[in-house]
């Protein structure tokens, strides 16, 4: 019941409501309050005309307040400023919201309370007796001057008090009963009524033994089993309100006190008592019994708190997955945290790696620079040793004066010289490695990469949605259509649904793509499908959505009439699986060809299931052509006769004979052909497996193909010297038994 107080307060004091009167509004305020808000116009002036005056000599200029009213040491400073009650929303043009401060004013010179007090005496006469009922407070409250008006505090609409001034407000009892048992309610602890010695506080209250208990007494004494166990238990401060509920009060009438309220004005919207009817009050209104419209109210205000409760059950368990949610983005956020830090300190130690394996470069040239340059200088070294000797050398040849011994030796040692010269030759004195290092670190890609180093959708998408109102079924088709979940911001690449075989068994794809929106088409007719959709991206599958239950069309006649399962195949052909040299005209009923060559047209819907009888009239029939009827897998030729591949099976006729044909293989040639006005029918039973045709109905040959599983479509191949007209939905021929080994044998 906390919850409920703020309902309690004025919106004036902010306590809880003291005599409580309702506004026309429908706002509640406490009547001294109310008191206390009271504002008066200038004399001779009412409301509208003060409002569109707007002088500001009349701001301040009050009249006759009573000062039990306006000067109240209660009195909180605000005033109203307001209009009629005929013009609600119109506030005060000195404020905004219709409120104005008005600073402390004295209380009015004595005469300007003439209509509070009595008439002066005349001079030599005795003074007046003093009046027996002064104003009581009660009376001061309900005195007010006229031209009076306030502004409500929750809707500012303006109010203007009629002559009854705030009497003419009816007082709302029942908040003031509600306020005083709360108030009851939150006095003090209600205690055990079973405990020996220092009772404990009460935890329940019996509504059968009309006792309160503690939980120990309540184990000990009123144990949840035998009778007992029908008692209801309430909470003691609900079982106090209970208990004090006060019986139903008799209300009197705001205009005649005399009268007990028994009636209820509908246009009004206020009870009347029987004395305000005679007085023509509400003369043209409809009028009801009080009671009969408290008790249509009453559960008006049930049924709209029921619908109330319900929304407050769901904001409840809406609160609970927010705060569920509050904490699993704690938790998220702790995680992802710690997953981005070992992700970071892993590209880190990366680093560190490649840090440590580029400075062994680095080390291996460094290493190998020096080693060069130590080889070149030790190798200069040496000759340079050599050079410097053999110059010494000669130079002491040189200094001999021998001439004979000189020219013994000295072509030689010019020959030495010579070659030790060439030895210093082009390249020799030139430094083998260079001291820079011909290594730049390109780190640009990856200070790029870095720089872009951003988060990404790795997740795996979210169970799609299946749009129910967009899903539905027709014949032997259905559709279905899905979203993602609004709140989800995961990419989705594609979606997969599935399908089950329509008896409970495996689910298996039909669809692979990006669209939302699906038919599937060639269904078994009177079945039950089961149907589900999940979403992929790169990360993954995810989940599946809810299963989706739908159900092909029925046949509409008892289960037990195998022969109506013949009349639920309504189809036309399909121009958009049809060869573009066929023609369709007659809503896509009738066709023909502009070649002369054989082109096929196959139905728009498909059979896998179930027994169908469908018959082809010849319109036109020219040059004894060779038309083929029959059925074809989807993928079936479409520029050749039908039957010349392995996706059809079908009977060619013309006008004398007929042969059935399968993967190009001719079989059963059967007299009997053709003509303009002919009918072709064709019967395809999936409960035998079997395949047979009719010519003007009688059987055309024996059963022309049996062992036949699988989807397949009516299908028809014809030149332009044809033309047909398809008619489905028909009965199966009399002379068929469905589960008969052959049915030639019933042919009329």
């Amino acid at each position: 019941m906390d919850e409920m107080e703020e309902e309690l307060k004025c919106p004036v004091c902010g306590s809880f409501f003291r005599e409580p009167i309702i506004l026309p509004c429908s706002h509640n305020i406490c009547l001294a309050c109310a008191r206390n808000i009271l504002v008066q116009t200038p004399d001779a002036e009412s409301p509208q005309s003060a409002r569109a005056s707007g002088s500001a000599a009349s701001d301040y200029d009050y009249l006759d307040l009573d000062k039990m009213s306006l000067y109240s040491e209660a009195d909180s400073g605000y005033g109203s400023y307001g209009g009629f009650a005929s013009a609600p929303t119109t506030p005060c043009p000195k404020s905004p919201n219709g409120v104005r401060v008005f600073p402390p004013a004295p209380p009015p010179p004595q005469q300007q309370q003439h209509h509070l007090l009595p008439p002066p005496a005349a001079p030599g006469a005795p003074p007046p007796p003093p009046h027996p009922h002064p104003h009581p407070p009660a009376m001061m409250m309900m005195m007010i001057p006229r031209n009076a008006c306030l502004t409500c505090p929750q809707c500012h609409r303006s109010l203007t008090l009629d002559e009854r001034g705030l009497r003419g407000f009816p007082k709302n009892r029942v908040l003031e009963a509600v306020v005083e048992r709360y108030q009851q309610s939150k006095a003090a602890a209600l205690r055990c009524q079973l405990c020996e010695k220092s009772p404990r506080e009460a935890t329940v209250l019996c509504e059968q033994c009309d006792v309160f208990y503690c939980d120990a007494c309540r184990v000990r004494c009123h144990p949840p089993r035998g009778p007992l166990a029908k008692h209801r238990l309430v909470p003691p401060a609900q079982g106090r309100i209970s208990r004090r509920a006060s019986p139903r009060k008799t209300s009197t009438c705001t205009e005649h006190e005399l009268e007990n309220l028994s009636m209820y004005c509908v246009q009004c919207k206020t009870p009347v008592c029987y004395q305000c009817l005679e007085e023509g009050r509400h003369s043209a209104h409809e009028v009801k019994a009080l009671g009969a419209m408290w008790k249509l109210h009453k559960e008006q205000l049930s049924q709209a708190l029921n619908v109330l409760s319900d929304r407050a059950t769901e904001a409840k368990e809406f609160l609970v997955q927010l705060r569920n949610m509050v904490q699993h983005i704690q938790e998220n956020g702790v995680e992802f945290e710690a997953c981005l830090v070992a992700q970071c300190d892993a590209l880190i130690e990366a680093l560190n790696r490649r840090k440590a394996q580029l400075l062994t470069r680095v080390n291996k040239e460094h290493e190998h620079k020096l080693k060069v340059v130590r080889d070149q200088i030790s190798h200069c070294t040496v000759k340079l040793r050599q050079t410097t000797g053999l110059m010494e050398y000669c130079l002491e040849v040189i200094k001999e004066n021998d001439p004979s011994g000189f020219l013994q030796i000295s072509d030689a040692l010019i020959r030495r010289v010579h070659m030790t010269e060439g030895q210093w030759g082009k390249g020799t004195l030139t430094p083998r490695m260079t001291s820079d290092f011909d290594l730049t670190l390109d780190s640009g890609p990856l200070l790029q990469t870095i720089q872009q180093l951003d988060f990404v959708q790795m997740k795996v998408p979210a169970a799609p949605i299946l749009q129910l109102e967009e899903c539905c079924s027709q014949t032997n088709s259905a559709t279905l259509s899905w979203k993602q979940p609004p709140l989800s911001t995961i990419a989705v690449d594609g979606y997969i649904l599935e399908l089950d075989d329509g008896s409970g068994g495996q689910f298996r794809e039909v669809y692979v793509g990006t669209e939302t929106i699906c038919t599937v088409d060639g269904l078994h007719f009177n079945s039950t499908y089961k149907a589900r959709v999940k979403a992929f991206n790169s990360s993954g599958v995810g989940q599946y959505s809810k299963i989706l239950v739908m159900q092909t069309s029925e046949t509409g006649l008892p289960p037990c009439d195998i022969k109506s399962l013949a009349t639920v195949a309504w189809f036309t052909f399909d121009p958009a699986s049809a060869h573009p040299d066929i023609i369709l005209s007659n809503d896509n009923l009738t066709i023909t060809c502009n070649s002369y060559d054989d082109r096929v047209v196959m139905g728009n819907t498909a059979f896998s299931r179930g027994l169908h009888y469908w018959e082809i009239t010849v319109d036109r029939y020219d040059n004894h052509p060779d038309p083929a009827f029959g059925i074809a897998r989807g993928d079936v030729l479409k520029d050749v006769m039908l039957g010349k591949d392995d996706k059809a099976w079908a009977m060619y006729v013309d006008n004398n004979r007929s042969w059935f044909m399968h993967n190009n293989s001719h079989t059963n040639r059967t007299d009997g052909g053709i003509g303009k006005g002919a009918t072709v029918g064709v019967l395809l039973d999936f409960s035998r497996g079997i395949l047979l045709f009719l010519i003007n109905d009688e059987q055309q040959g024996p059963i022309a193909f049996d062992s036949l599983e699988g989807l397949y479509y009516p299908a028809i191949s014809l030149n332009r010297n044809v033309q047909v007209t398809l008619h489905t939905g028909l009965p199966i021929p009399d002379f068929y038994t469905p589960g008969e080994s052959d049915p030639s044998g019933s042919v009329c």
